[in-house]
């Protein structure tokens, strides 16, 4: 586990901890207000994210640290008919400064990667073939 920490202002004694599964559920949750983004995908692609009912923020999510700065790597579904390159250069953009403004680190990359389309209507996911 990483712990990233963050300096408190000069006056006040210790610091504040930061840990990689706060900041992966702060850019879940920031991810999944994106329109176009239908749910975070997680391990067997989180049941397809119990099947739309999605629960944990952060499945999906990867943090790393290191030399201050923090990488995201985030793995979403897009629901059908969005266009997925407006679509992840938003939750890049939201998920960046959401980071930022709430915990203060610096965000030096925001890697986003589409597992695969979902039809909300018809409850059907297609998954993108690597």
């Amino acid at each position: 586990m990483i712990d990233l920490n963050v300096q408190t202002p000069e006056g006040f004694g210790g610091t504040t901890q930061i840990t990689e599964d706060a900041v992966a559920a702060i850019a879940g949750a920031a991810a999944t207000e994106c329109d176009g983004v239908l749910f975070m995908a997680g391990g067997v692609t989180g049941s397809i994210a119990e099947t739309f009912g999605v629960k944990n923020a952060s499945k999906g999510v990867k943090i790393t640290a290191e030399a201050g700065n923090v990488y995201i790597d985030l793995t979403i579904f897009v629901k059908f008919g969005q266009k997925i390159h407006k679509v992840a250069e938003e939750v890049q953009q939201k998920v960046k400064s959401t980071i930022e403004s709430m915990t203060g680190l610096n965000v030096a990359a925001v890697n986003v990667r589409v597992a695969g389309v979902a039809n909300v209507k018809e409850k059907k996911v297609r998954p993108v073939k690597e």
